[in-house]
C-alpha cells in the first residue's frame, strides 16, 4: 500500500472566544485553540500526573461563521480534520511554524446555547456545498 492519512480527531475545551478573519473575496476563517487533557497515575509515586496540550483549531467560511456563533471560552468541541503546518517569516526575519488542524468536521458537545450531545456532527463539506448557491443565514442543523 502506498498511501497515506492525515485525519485527527480532538475533543476538548475551547482555550478563547473564536476569532475571525474576513478576506475582501467575502471569504473567512476562524480560528481558536483547544485543550486536550491526559491523566494518569505515576506508579513510581503514587501521584496524579495531568499533561494538557492546546491545538490551534482553524475552520473555514460557513462553518466558521456558526462556530463564532455557538461556541465561547471553556466550550467542549469534537473536531475532525488534518494537521497542516505554515511556514512564515516573523518581522525580526525569523522562519516560524505553525501547526494546525484544519477541521473537516466538528460537533459541539457544549455550548452557550444549551446545545447537548445530541446535538448534530457538523460536516463543513455539507455547509460549503449547501450555501454556495445561497446567501441565507439558515444554520445547517
Amino acid at each position: 500500500m502506498s498511501g497515506s492519512l492525515n485525519k485527527v480527531m480532538l475533543i476538548g475545551n475551547l482555550g478563547d472566544e473564536v476569532k475571525m478573519h474576513h478576506f475582501d473575496g467575502g471569504g473567512c476563517i476562524g480560528r481558536f485553540p483547544i485543550a486536550t487533557n491526559e491523566s494518569y497515575t505515576n506508579k513510581t509515586t503514587g501521584e496524579k500526573v495531568s499533561n494538557t496540550e492546546w491545538h490551534n483549531v482553524v475552520v473555514r467560511n460557513k462553518a466558521a461563521e456558526v462556530c463564532e456563533k455557538y461556541l465561547k471560552k471553556g466550550d467542549k468541541i469534537y473536531v475532525e480534520g488534518k494537521i497542516k503546518t505554515r511556514k512564515w517569516q516573523s518581522d525580526d526575519g525569523i522562519q516560524r511554524y505553525s501547526t494546525e488542524i484544519h477541521v473537516s468536521e466538528f460537533n459541539f458537545l457544549s455550548t452557550k446555547n444549551d446545545l447537548t450531545t445530541d446535538s448534530p456532527t457538523i460536516d463543513v463539506k455539507e455547509i460549503h456545498s449547501e450555501n454556495q448557491n445561497s446567501d441565507s443565514d439558515d444554520l445547517p442543523f
